[in-house]
C-alpha cells in the first residue's frame, strides 16, 4: 500500500494544473513543468487539492502510485517556490568564479574545471568559496549540484574539497611514526 500516493497535494495560490492523457502541465509564478504518468494512474483536482489514484493493485501500478504523486508535488513546489542547493569549497587555494553563466572551479588540479548549467538551472557564486544552484526542476538542480560536488569530493584526512552546505565529513587520523620499534 502506498502511503505517499494516498496523500493529497495542496495547490498553492497561483499554481494551476492542466491534466491531459499521460501528461500534467503545472504552471506557476516561476515557470512551467510537465509531469508524465502511466495509464494505470489517474489524477484529479477538487477545490485546489490534487488526488492521485491507481486503477488496480497490480505491482506496476502500485510501484508508480507514490512516484507520480511525489513527482507532482515536486513540480508544484518548484513552480511556486523553486529549489536551491548550496555548496561550499574548503581548502587552501581552492576557489570558484563565474565565467558567463558557467562556473569555473580551481580545486587542486593542473587545469580549471568549467561546469555549464543545464537549461532551467542558474548557478551563482556568492563569493570565492560559496556556490548556489537554483531552478524549478528538482532533478536538474540536484544533478547540477552533484556535478559540481563530484569535481572534488571532500577527502577524509584534511577535509579539502567541494561539499554541500551542512554536509558532515568524518575526518580520519593520519599515519604517524611509532618510535623505532623493529
Amino acid at each position: 500500500m502506498s502511503r505517499i500516493g494516498l496523500k493529497p497535494v495542496v495547490l498553492p495560490e497561483g499554481v494551476t494544473l492542466e491534466i491531459k492523457e499521460g501528461v500534467i502541465d503545472v504552471k506557476g509564478p516561476k515557470g512551467e513543468l510537465n509531469v508524465t504518468y502511466p495509464s494505470c494512474i489517474s489524477v484529479s483536482v477538487d477545490a485546489g487539492v490534487a488526488h492521485v489514484a491507481r486503477a488496480n493493485d497490480n505491482p506496476a501500478s502500485v510501484a508508480q502510485h507514490g512516484t507520480v504523486r511525489a513527482n507532482l508535488a515536486n513540480a508544484i513546489k518548484g513552480v511556486h517556490e523553486g529549489f536551491k542547493k548550496e555548496l561550499e569549497i574548503q581548502g587552501i587555494g581552492y576557489r570558484c568564479s563565474m565565467r558567463g553563466t558557467s562556473i569555473v572551479l580551481n580545486v587542486g588540479y593542473s587545469h580549471e574545471v568549467v561546469i555549464a548549467p543545464v537549461d532551467g538551472v542558474k548557478i551563482s557564486a556568492t563569493d570565492d568559496t560559496h556556490i548556489v544552484v537554483e531552478g524549478i526542476d528538482k532533478q536538474k538542480v540536484g544533478q547540477t549540484a552533484a556535478l559540481i560536488h563530484d569535481t572534488k569530493r571532500p577527502e577524509p584526512y584534511g577535509g579539502k574539497g567541494v561539499r554541500y552546505k551542512g554536509e558532515h565529513v568524518t575526518l580520519k587520523e593520519g599515519k604517524r611514526a611509532t618510535g623505532g620499534k623493529k
